[in-house]
């Protein structure tokens, strides 16, 4: 199974050339699933449909409860933005999560659940989007707290293990990620921890999905960062959902643009045919 977790840029920069590169990127990976933030949507057109229409898949979206902030970067008030899922198997549950945040940091950050129902089991899948602000640590680590805790209601009883997409702003040693992991720390839900899919990949490989050799990420003079995750539970019987690859994506332009100011991560997953191979 392969998963692909990407921030789109919303409706910044050349977002109709942009759209076409990113299209064009998804065709090139194939995914089965894909994880979407800053999804725009205006007069009945919506940045996910179009993408699920051009790939042959289901959708499921989420729109922002706030969009007012976003809007008023670009000077458009009927442009909508949200998170959602692409998938290969049918969506037969959702559920949306607004994530809490001060007045001062709101903009309607959310996470979103989708139950896929694949011939051989059904896959929790879930993309978030945290609180971007450098200095707002505190209010991602409750972000996080209340995101373990929806993915607990919502987890189910299925043999496929819980995957977990998309822009946590955070570094990987931060304590919102540690926290969210719950292996180098006590977890918000006890017992439920997870594996970031990075530590699969080779470590030689390009790693920063903010990398200011894109150039919308140039002109803000930071440094490389990788804050965009594919978060795993440990894997089912056989292996079931164990990481076999990893690697970063869309990180070139097509055909001169730059699909977005983030790169994409994917991943493959096992499909448990592997009896031999072990659960954690």
């Amino acid at each position: 199974m392969r998963i692909v977790t990407w921030n789109l840029w919303w409706r910044y920069g050349p977002w109709e050339a942009r759209r076409t590169a990113i299209l064009a990127t998804l065709r090139d990976l194939r995914p089965d699933v894909v994880g979407l933030q800053e999804v725009w949507e205006r007069d009945g057109e919506n940045l996910a449909g179009w993408l699920a229409d051009g790939l042959g898949l289901h959708l499921a979206y989420a729109p922002s409860p706030a969009p007012e902030r976003w809007q008023r970067k670009i000077g458009d008030p009927a442009v909508g933005m949200g998170v959602a899922v692409l998938s290969r198997w049918p969506v037969t549950e959702r559920a949306v999560l607004p994530l809490a945040a001060p007045a001062d940091l709101d903009d309607g950050r959310l996470a979103l659940y989708t139950r896929l129902a694949t011939p051989s089991y059904d896959v929790p899948f879930f993309t978030t989007h945290l609180t971007s602000a450098a200095h707002a640590s505190a209010v991602r680590v409750q972000q996080v707290g209340e995101l373990a805790e929806f993915i607990a209601a919502h987890r189910g009883d299925t043999p496929f293990p819980a995957v977990v997409t998309g822009d946590f702003n955070a570094f990987p040693d931060s304590d919102e990620i540690r926290l969210f992991g719950g292996v180098l720390t006590d977890p918000p839900v006890p017992g439920q921890i997870f594996h970031d899919a990075w530590r699969y990949a080779d470590p030689a490989a390009p790693w920063a999905t903010w990398d200011p050799a894109n150039p919308y990420v140039a002109r803000y003079g930071h440094p490389p960062a990788r804050v965009d995750y594919i978060q795993v539970s440990p894997p089912g019987a056989g292996g079931l959902g164990r990481v076999t690859s990893v690697r970063r994506a869309g990180d070139s332009p097509v055909g001169g643009i730059w699909p977005s100011d983030h790169a994409a991560v994917t991943a493959d997953l096992s499909d448990g045919a592997d009896p031999g191979a072990p659960a954690d």
